[in-house]
């Protein structure tokens, strides 16, 4: 079968590797699971969202592609009463609801259809599944043995996502699924900002044989689509970008995870030694926490992950960072 036939199969069928087990923590670390670093910041992040929208009533929060709700309850130990009184907290997930997630938490399969606050996606877009090309023929993978052989001739639709976003002719993966599920996510979002966390890929730094790749144990592995361990592809960020834009009618920004933190205040600096000595037990505090912004923020891993911003109905929002601005 084509690939994205096996990826959905293997992630999200009724045995899929999302859908039962210990799910993605028990497998790899995200950025979501690594520590309690990302919390504090997508709280500050909702803090901005929260102003720029004049402090609704009611203020969702919605994680698409929310694995067991880490970053939900996360935020939710550390919010402040004021807000956490409006806070209206939804993890979007095809997995059963865990028994110990708190009831305020709506768990749901499919975004709700009118947002006002914040909605993010972390490392969700890279397990849309997707279809593999090889030349002008799409590629056909057995699922149980991870074999391949060509498949059928690339249809229209595919060849000219490919030809716009991913024009070299070497082995390619089609993102245009993952565009679409992201204007479908940004669309839900009437008033507030949309941010999609994920690794990736522009259009000049495409790699040569594509991206493709499986998970299991803490290990890379083979990405053989069986369901006992993840498949995933690297995300064409400015593709996915531009399909949101072009729904939210606004510019995007687009920034690494490294540039991200550090705009809402995790500059994982080292705690002064000095403290050691008048602070014992709070020199050890923030040397830990120093060490979990590393973590996140370290090139060649976690830190390179793509913030994608994509703001909704809000006219005031900006960002003092340099980072790129695309068009909608």
């Amino acid at each position: 079968m084509r690939w994205s036939a096996a990826m959905s199969r293997a992630l999200y069928g009724p045995h899929g590797f999302f859908v039962s087990g210990a799910g993605p923590a028990g497998h790899f670390r995200t950025s979501a699971n690594a520590s309690p670093v990302l919390a504090a910041a997508v709280l500050r992040l909702l803090h901005r969202v929260d102003e720029a929208l004049g402090r609704p009533g009611r203020l969702d929060l919605v994680d698409v592609g929310a694995g067991r709700g880490e970053l939900l309850t996360g935020v939710l130990a550390v919010a402040p009463t004021d807000l956490r009184d409006r806070l209206r907290p939804v993890a979007v997930e095809v997995a059963p609801r865990p028994a110990f997630l708190p009831d305020e938490l709506d768990w749901l399969e499919a975004p709700p259809e009118r947002i006002t606050g914040l909605l993010i996606a972390t490392e969700w877009l890279d397990n849309v599944p997707l279809d593999v090309v090889d030349g002008d023929h799409y590629v056909e993978v057995d699922p149980a043995t991870g074999d391949e052989r060509p498949g059928a001739p690339i249809d229209p639709a595919d060849a000219a996502w490919l030809d716009r976003w991913w024009p070299s002719r070497t082995r390619r993966e089609v993102g245009r699924g993952r565009d679409e599920a992201w204007a479908g996510a940004v669309g839900a979002v009437e008033r507030g900002l949309a941010v999609a966390v994920d690794y990736g890929h522009l259009l000049d730094q495409r790699p040569f044989d594509g991206t493709l790749t499986g998970y299991r144990d803490g290990r890379q592995v083979p990405p053989v689509p069986d369901g006992s361990r993840d498949v995933t592809a690297h995300v064409a960020v400015d593709a996915v970008a531009a399909a949101g834009s072009g729904v939210a009618g606004r510019p995007y920004r687009l920034m690494t995870q490294r540039q991200a933190l550090r705009a809402l205040g995790a500059d994982g600096g080292r705690p002064p030694i000095s403290l050691a000595s008048t602070d014992p037990a709070g020199y050890v505090r923030a040397l830990a926490a120093a060490s979990a912004v590393a973590e996140l923020t370290a090139p060649a891993g976690l830190g390179d992950h793509w913030w994608l911003f994509q703001p909704v109905g809000i006219d005031d929002w900006t960002w003092d960072d340099g980072a790129y601005a695309g068009s909608p």
